[in-house]
C-alpha cells in the first residue's frame, strides 16, 4: 500500500471534516463571537489570562500531543494497519474532536471550570465528587510516568559518555524554559508584536537547540534529573499562565510543526510503502482487537487527558469563542490525527524493526527526511529533541491541572472563590499533587501503569457524559456525544474485565491491578447510572 494514499487522503479527511462537522457543531452549540469568555471576566493574569488563538493553539496542541498519538498507533500496528487507520480517522472526527470541542465550550460556558463543576452543575454534586478525585488520582500517575520518563530521556551515563542524546535534549530543553520567560515577558508585558517575536522566538528556539546539540552541558544522572523536574513542574504550577506555559508550549509547537512538516515532504517524495499486513487477524499479542485497539491508539482518537487540558489550562486562556474554539479544541484533535497516521506510516514502513515506539518513529521520520538533504544521525536526534520537549510540555501542564482540580474538590479555583479548606490553596494544592505522584514514582508507577489506558479512556466515556448532560440541561438533542460515549463506556468496560480477570488469573496473581480495576468499574458504574437517572429518569 502506498503510504502517500493514506496521508493525502486523512488530511482531505479531515480538512473536510473541519470545515462541515466543525462548523455543523458550532452553530448547533450557539458558538458565537459576541458572548465574553472567563479569560476576561475572571481576568487575574496567573491563570485566566486571553491569547491569540495561534498561541493557545500551540499550548493546547502540545499539551494534549506528548508522546500519546505516536506511541499509541505504533503499539497498535500489531493488529495490521487497516483498523489503526480507519479508528485513527473516524474517531478524531468524530469522537475524539466531539470530545475536546465539546469540553472545551463547556468548559468555557462554565466559568472555565473542569469537567467535575460541569457535572455538578448539570448532573449532581454526587457525581462531580466522584469524577474529580478519579481524575486527580489519574492525573497524580500521569505526573508520576512523565517526570520519570523525562529523567530517564535526559540521563547521563559516565560509564557510557559516547551516548549522549538525553544531556543533548536536556540541555535544549533547559534553554526552551528560558526562552519561553523571556518570550512571555515581551510579548505579554513589553507588547512585542506577536508575528515579529514569534520569528525569533522560532531562530532563538532553533539556537537552543543547537546549542544543546553542540554543547551537552547537563550530564546528569536519572535521580538528578527526577529532582530537577520535581521542583520545575512545582514552581511551574504556581507561575503566572502568561510568564511560562503559554509561551513555552507555543514555541514548543513549532518543533512539532516543523517534525511534521518534515515528515510529510519526506512520504510525498519518498512515497514509501506499507510493509505490515493491512489486517493480522482479531487477536494478537493474545489481546483481542476489541476493546485493545481503541485503548491502545488513544490520544491519536480520543483521550481523557485531552478533556482536562481543555477544561484545564485552554479554556481559561480562550480570548474568544468564535472562531477560536473550533480552531482550538476540534482543529487541534484533528492535526493529532494527522501525526497518529504519520506514526502509523513510520511503523508501516519499517516492519519488524524492534526497538521503542520513539526509536521507531525517530527512524522512520529521519529516513523520510533525508530524501531533501537532511543527514539520518542529525534527523534522529531532531525527532528525539522533538518528542522529549513534548513529553517535558505534558508533564507541566498536567502539574497545574491537578493543581486546579485539588482546588476545585476544596472549594476553591478561581479568583473569585473563598474557601477555609488549606486545600483549596494554590500552593497546598500543588504540594499536595507532586507529594502524592512523588509517592507513586517512588513506589514505582509502572506496576500500576498497565492499567492508565483503560483509565484514560474511561475519562473520556466520563467527559463525554458531561457534555451530553450539558447540551442536553439546554433542551437540545445530543446525538454527536451519546453515541460516541455509549462506544467509549462499552470499550472500557470490556477492558476492565479483561484487567480483572487476566491479573486475577495470571499464574503470579496481581491483586493491586485486578483491585484498582475493580474500583475504576464500579466508579464508573455509579457515574453513568447517576446520569442516567438524572438526564433520562428524573422527572422534572
Amino acid at each position: 500500500m502506498n503510504s502517500l494514499v493514506l496521508l493525502l487522503g486523512g488530511a482531505a479527511l479531515f480538512a473536510v471534516a473541519y470545515v462541515l462537522y466543525g462548523g455543523y457543531l458550532a452553530k448547533k452549540w450557539g458558538i458565537t463571537a459576541d458572548r465574553k469568555t472567563p479569560a476576561h471576566t475572571l481576568r487575574d493574569d496567573v491563570d485566566y489570562a486571553p491569547g491569540d488563538a495561534k498561541v493557545i493553539l500551540g499550548h493546547h496542541f502540545s499539551s494534549i500531543a506528548g508522546a500519546g498519538p505516536i506511541t499509541g498507533p505504533i503499539l497498535a500496528a500489531v493488529f495490521g494497519w487497516v483498523p489503526v487507520y480507519l479508528w485513527i480517522v473516524v474517531g478524531s472526527i468524530f469522537i475524539g474532536g466531539v470530545h475536546d470541542y465539546g469540553s472545551l465550550l463547556a468548559s468555557i460556558r462554565n466559568d472555565g471550570k473542569s469537567i467535575g463543576e460541569i457535572i455538578k452543575t448539570n448532573i449532581s454534586p454526587r457525581a462531580k465528587g466522584i469524577f474529580n478525585w478519579y481524575a486527580w488520582l489519574t492525573i497524580t500517575l500521569v505526573v508520576a510516568a512523565f517526570t520519570d520518563i523525562c529523567a530517564a530521556t535526559f540521563a547521563f551515563d559516565p560509564a557510557k559518555p559516547e551516548l549522549i542524546a538525553g544531556a543533548q535534549a536536556g540541555t535544549a530543553s533547559v534553554l526552551f524554559i528560558f526562552l519561553a520567560v523571556m518570550f512571555g515577558f515581551l510579548v505579554y508585558r513589553k507588547n512585542a508584536p506577536l508575528a515579529l517575536a514569534s520569528v525569533a522566538g522560532v531562530l532563538l528556539l532553533a539556537l537552543c537547540i543547537y546549542v544543546g546539540y553542540v554543547f551537552p552541558v547537563l550530564k546528569l544522572n536519572k535521580l538528578t534529573w527526577q529532582i530537577v523536574l520535581i521542583a520545575y513542574i512545582t514552581i511551574a504550577s504556581i507561575l503566572p499562565v502568561w510568564l511560562l506555559l503559554q509561551p513555552r508550549d507555543y514555541l514548543c509547537s513549532f518543533l512539532l510543526y516543523a517534525m511534521m512538516a518534515g515528515a510529510l515532504l519526506g512520504i510525498i517524495i519518498r512515497r514509501p510503502s506499507i510493509e505490515i499486513p493491512a489486517f493480522s487477524g482479531f487477536v494478537a499479542n493474545n489481546q483481542s482487537l476489541f476493546p485493545f485497539l481503541f485503548v491502545t491508539v488513544a490520544c491519536g482518537a480520543i483521550s481523557g487527558f485531552h478533556s482536562l487540558v481543555s477544561s484545564g489550562t485552554t479554556s481559561k486562556q480562550v480570548n474568544r469563542e468564535k472562531p477560536d474554539v473550533q480552531l482550538i479544541g476540534y482543529g487541534g484533535m484533528l492535526i493529532e490525527g494527522l501525526l497518529a497516521i504519520i506514526a502509523l506510516i513510520a511503523v508501516g514502513y519499517l516492519a519488524g524493526q524492534k526497538g521503542s515506539p520513539a526509536g521507531i518513529f525517530a527512524n522512520g521520520v529521519s529516513f523520510f527526511m533525508s530524501s531533501f538533504g537532511v543527514p539520518e544521525g542529525v534527523g534522529k536526534v531532531f525527532v528525539i529533541l522533538s518528542y522529549s520537549a513534548f513529553a517535558l510540555t505534558s508533564l507541566d501542564t498536567a502539574t497545574r491541572i491537578g493543581r486546579y482540580i485539588m482546588q476545585e474538590i476544596s472549594g476553591g479555583s478561581a479568583p473569585s472563590a473563598k474557601s477555609k479548606n488549606p486545600f483549596a490553596n494554590i500552593y497546598v494544592a500543588t504540594l499536595a499533587t507532586v507529594a502524592f505522584s512523588v509517592l507513586l514514582l517512588v513506589y514505582g508507577y509502572v506496576k500500576i501503569w498497565p492499567i492508565f489506558g483503560s483509565a484514560n479512556q474511561l475519562l473520556a466515556a466520563l467527559a463525554l457524559l458531561a457534555v451530553t448532560a450539558w447540551v442536553m440541561k439546554q433542551g437540545k438533542r445530543s446525538w454527536e456525544t451519546i453515541l460516541p460515549l455509549i462506544l467509549m463506556f462499552a470499550v472500557t468496560f470490556t477492558a476492565l474485565f479483561f484487567i480483572i480477570r487476566n491479573n486475577l488469573m495470571a499464574e503470579k496473581h496481581n491483586y493491586v491491578l485486578a483491585g484498582m480495576g475493580c474500583v475504576l468499574f464500579i466508579l464508573a458504574i455509579l457515574q453513568l447510572a447517576e446520569g442516567i437517572r438524572v438526564l433520562f429518569l428524573k422527572k422534572k
